[in-house]
């Protein structure tokens, strides 16, 4: 269970990403975070982890707080949750398999992972999660010589290696065309169902959030606005969500 309590992040410029939002998920759930760009799903996501710290508030993991924790605690808690990011964040110039298993540097031997070496049962883990986003066959290619859809499946396949228990999704989809977003979505929710890890998934398109999420949170100036079913979201509620301006598609 994450439970997030009354969080709040200002930035050094005074500018307020979250305010007072609160919320919990479920162990399993797949919960879809929605609101315009700058509304503070990707502080959100990323506060969540201390990838961003909070201004005020909780964020409480099993009962434990992320936000107040130790560093060494805060190493142990983050292999347990993975992140998949918009821009991929994969090393270009790296081999496939060697930006897999960075997935795996919090429980590898520091000096080993400084020169790319791994356990021969990491590389065996590492090819199968490739397999799994089919990209078995690829482990030997450059990064940077992928599709943005194979690049995808490879950030997809680094956080399947740590394991984790939750995946944060920062708009895994926001540079794909349609067909390609259905795919990557298609993966998470196997992730989802299949495995049992929660997923938290910013996204833009409510025709994904309808097809994937079973929750949906909305963001407006970094409050919370909605939180509820997909299918709650009627007219009024979008044009809350999005704006009096805002066209509905899907």
């Amino acid at each position: 269970m994450l439970q997030v309590e009354h969080l709040t992040k200002v930035y050094d410029n005074g500018t307020v990403a979250l305010d007072d939002v609160s919320f919990e998920i479920p162990d399993g759930q797949f919960l879809a975070v929605i609101g315009l760009s700058g509304s503070g799903k990707s502080t959100l996501l990323r506060c969540i982890n201390r990838l961003i710290e909070p201004t005020e508030g909780r964020i409480l993991w099993d009962g434990t707080d992320i936000v107040t924790v130790a560093q060494d605690d805060l190493r142990r808690i983050r292999r347990r949750i993975g992140m998949v990011f918009q821009h991929f964040n994969l090393v270009n110039r790296s081999k496939v398999i060697t930006n897999v298993l960075a997935g795996r540097l919090g429980y590898t031997n520091p000096a080993l992972s400084l020169i790319n070496r791994f356990e021969a049962h990491d590389v065996e883990n590492a090819l199968a999660r490739l397999d799994r986003v089919g990209l078995l066959g690829k482990e030997n290619s450059r990064a940077d010589e992928l599709s943005g859809g194979q690049q995808q499946r490879v950030g997809i396949a680094r956080a399947l290696m740590q394991d984790p228990e939750l995946i944060l999704a920062d708009e895994p989809v926001a540079s794909l065309d349609p067909v390609l977003a259905h795919s990557i979505m298609r993966i998470l929710e196997s992730i989802n169902t299949e495995d049992k890890v929660s997923v938290l998934c910013s996204l833009h398109h409510l025709d994904l959030v309808h097809r994937y999420a079973e929750r949906a949170i909305a963001l407006s100036d970094g409050k919370l606005v909605f939180d509820g079913e997909p299918s709650l979201i009627d007219d009024e509620r979008f044009k809350h969500i999005y704006g009096e301006e805002a066209e509905r598609v899907g």
